[in-house]
């Protein structure tokens, strides 16, 4: 999960003053270049998504739940817990085997879509609050969008007001334009209802969406699937080099069990034949990340690679709304794994190239690309600030 350093704070209040020339009849009087006509001055709502891990995430268990040991039943019947808010206290708890069962996915080919186990309720609390973030690791309290909230009060935004979150279950990928999301078609109705709420409250004002790191993934697939008449999409990096690491533990079972495991792994179009992960034996490329994955052990994953994260490789479509797309570089970020003895269980030598430390520039720059060639990218103004000083996406 990607971190906001303290240093880009001093970049935020300036945010909205990076946006395209077309874009400034949004900002608030006090904000812009020049002043202008805002009537009232008021601020533009703006939701707020975080990354990966930021939401929390309660469950319930049915009669239909299985446990796998009795002590893992012990909620069952008892109507909402918490699932996933602090991590430290898992071990202290001895609740790490049962964590790990309840929050793990599965993919039914079937309908080709994930789903918890039987017995198992999932939702995600306090929608609608920008309190719907924050880290797990009580030693690092500030990594879930805190910056940009603090930033943004600091010019007048009010939680639940003026500011809102959309917390989202982070084990899914959104869909895109027609591939089915039985996660994500409940959430784009529940995000949809509060985008038009913040506007209307707000005498029809253009509602700003915010979305950081894994958040700007779920922001962008939002506004292609949502009609595009009241969002600016303010995102950071949407694409990442990325190949699951094996550890042998559980945790990384239960990582490798979640979609997202598999989301960012590289696009043909984008890294073409170019090697990934360098072995002695054979070199993988983004063209052979099924091998790849069967290669790591992970062949429960080929399938919904194949039928979910492929198709979505191929959409490159802009949405119809005007985007700023902010990234860091000048940042060591990974571009190739070497494993010379083929051991995938051993720490990858790594080969670094440029970019915010997360994701990589060539991925950025793909991304900025294929924005401007979609057809779409003639209503949809984009502008890329890259930020010399390397501050961490």
């Amino acid at each position: 999960m990607a971190d906001i350093t303290p240093p880009l704070l001093l970049l935020l209040p300036l945010l909205l003053l990076l946006v395209h020339p077309s874009l400034r009849e949004y900002l608030p009087v006090s904000s812009r270049p020049n002043g202008g006509g805002d009537v009232g001055g008021e601020l533009h709502p703006i939701v707020l998504l975080a990354g990966l891990g930021c939401s929390d995430i309660e469950a319930r268990l049915t009669e239909a739940y299985q446990p796998s040991i009795p002590r893992c039943g012990a909620m069952k019947g008892k109507g909402w817990f918490s699932l996933w808010e602090n991590a430290s206290d898992l071990v202290h708890h001895d609740y790490v085997q049962c964590f790990e069962e309840q929050m793990r996915l599965v993919y039914d080919p079937a309908i080709n879509d994930y789903r918890n186990l039987p017995g198992v309720e999932t939702r995600v609390p306090k929608f609608g609050s920008v309190r719907g973030f924050h880290d797990k690791n009580p030693l690092h309290p500030k990594t879930c969008i805190d910056y940009v909230r603090e930033a943004l009060e600091g010019l007048g935004y009010r939680d639940n007001h003026t500011m809102f979150g959309a917390p989202f279950d982070w084990r899914h990928t959104p869909p895109i334009p027609g591939q089915s999301s039985r996660a994500y078609s409940h959430y784009f109705q529940q995000f949809k209802a509060l985008v038009e709420a913040a506007s209307s409250r707000h005498r029809k004002k253009k509602v700003i969406i915010f979305g950081h790191s894994y958040g700007g993934m779920v922001a962008l697939e939002f506004v292609r699937h949502m009609p595009p008449v009241y969002a600016l999409l303010s995102a950071g990096s949407l694409q990442a080099i990325y190949v699951p690491t094996t550890e042998n533990s559980s945790v990384t079972m239960l990582w490798t069990s979640f979609e997202t495991a598999i989301a960012n792994l590289p696009s043909p179009s984008v890294w073409g034949h170019e090697p990934i992960v360098i072995t002695k034996q054979r070199n993988y490329s983004a063209y052979d990340m099924e091998d790849l994955l069967a290669a790591f052990g992970l062949v429960d994953s080929v399938e919904p690679f194949r039928r979910r994260m492929v198709p979505k490789m191929m959409c490159s479509k802009a949405p119809m709304v005007p985007i700023t797309l902010i990234n860091g570089v000048d940042n060591m970020t990974p571009r190739q794994l070497v494993f010379w003895d083929g051991n995938y269980d051993a720490t990858p030598e790594i080969v670094y190239g440029d970019g915010d430390g997360g994701v990589n520039l060539i991925s950025m720059t793909a991304f900025e690309a294929d924005m401007c060639r979609s057809a779409a990218a003639a209503e949809a103004a984009v502008q890329v600030c890259q930020d010399p000083q390397g501050w961490a996406h």
